[in-house]
């Protein structure tokens, strides 16, 4: 939906599965038009529309695409942002470090958010920005090499020249987030922004990596590496680097005592990574791989009770906290604050809490009557702010 200032806020439907276009076209009329109706009735409305790399290729199909676009017009829908993270299978089955695959080290990567940002030229509406979100360069295990590292630089560097091309031809203005996410070869304020000064150096002076480059900032993400927005906010606007699109997403942070590391384990699905980051009381930083590592460790020597944990868990925005977890909405609100401040540092906003299906079962309500509970939720902060 079109808010105040320009700002623009959609869900994500990375939420439902849909592996092909006829299962994300589907999950469109099932679902998100009954969101629609619920939140912005009678109103444009806005979609952030996930395309996986086989449903981006269906979908490009001239008679298909233009079958789309009449959809959105008779709906009285939009798409602004695509998330272009996912390149394969993203429920069902194992995600896990599968979900970085194809990486930027990949000619797969370059060819799928390519196809992404046509695709995203034909449907974004005259006047709004488009964006594609994608993943944080690759997963840091998976980077072996310096060589590695100028691969991705050099294949970011191609899509920014697709992406230069298609927004002259278009008259579009179009642009690319890099998502940091714990554990990723981006995961930090910092190493994305040491990242986009390696890529301005590459070509110096090159005015298409600002315009057409940017930063992906979910709030989950920069929350359990304990960031402080306000800093993160400061550090990108210093640096120069786009804040390309915002995600707003809610994680999970306990104190481990026995009770909250049991209430823990029904939180630790196969299907997706759920890093989790420590902090003792002298600001000691312990990372883990997944949940079930953390909590494996845990169990063999258990740690201080003033220590913190957060968990890359989305759970719901409109989630209170319960006496053995909290939530990690004061980031979120920090970035809403700083948006407040300055409205022009982002204009697309992705609540995204994709978590549904492996949400335990107290947790886990209708999806329709989720995902308008967490609209209720962002519309009246904003509107707290006057951003709504």
């Amino acid at each position: 939906m079109n808010l105040k200032n320009g700002l623009h806020l959609a869900y994500c439907t990375n939420v439902h599965r849909g592996e092909t276009w006829a299962e994300t076209f589907g999950t469109l009329e099932q679902y998100t038009l009954k969101v629609r109706d619920r939140v912005s009735p009678g109103k444009p409305f806005a979609i952030g529309l996930r395309l996986g790399a086989q449903t981006a290729r269906e979908l490009s199909d001239p008679t298909t695409l233009a079958a789309f676009q009449r959809w959105l017009d008779r709906e009285n829908c939009y798409v602004f942002t695509i998330n272009g993270f996912p390149h394969g299978r993203f429920h069902g089955g194992r995600v896990k470090e599968q979900v970085y695959l194809p990486d930027w080290t990949s000619a797969e990567r370059v060819d799928y958010t390519n196809l992404l940002f046509d695709l995203l030229a034909e449907l974004v509406p005259s006047g709004v920005e488009g964006s594609v979100s994608t993943v944080p360069a690759s997963y840091k295990e998976f980077i072996k090499t310096d060589e590695q590292v100028a691969t991705m630089r050099q294949q970011i560097w191609q899509t920014i020249d697709h992406i230069a091309q298609v927004s002259e031809r278009t008259g579009k203005t179009l642009h690319l987030g890099l998502e940091p996410e714990p554990l990723c070869y981006l995961e930090t304020s910092s190493e994305m922004i040491e990242f986009y000064q390696q890529l301005a150096a590459d070509r110096p002076s090159d005015p298409r990596l600002a315009r057409h480059l940017g930063v992906n900032y979910d709030t989950c993400h920069l929350a359990i590496e304990f960031e402080d927005p306000h800093e993160a906010v400061r550090r990108y606007r210093e640096a120069g680097v786009k804040i390309s699109k915002l995600h707003f997403s809610n994680a999970l942070k306990v104190r481990p005592t026995p009770e909250s590391l049991a209430a823990l384990k029904p939180f630790d699905d196969i299907v997706y990574f759920h890093q989790v980051i420590s902090r003792s009381a002298d600001g000691t930083i312990r990372k883990f791989k997944d949940l079930d590592v953390a909590l494996a460790a845990a169990e063999k020597n258990p740690p201080p009770t003033s220590d913190e944990w957060r968990i890359h868990f989305h759970i719901p925005l409109h989630c209170e906290p319960t006496t053995l977890y909290g939530n990690t909405a004061d980031h979120l609100l920090g970035v809403m604050d700083e948006l407040a401040q300055d409205p022009t540092m982002c204009s697309h906003i992705e609540m995204e809490t994709y978590t549904w299906e492996v949400m335990p079962g107290e947790m886990k309500r209708d999806i329709v009557d989720q995902l308008t509970g967490e609209y209720e939720w962002t519309l009246k902060e904003m509107a707290n702010r006057s951003l709504a």
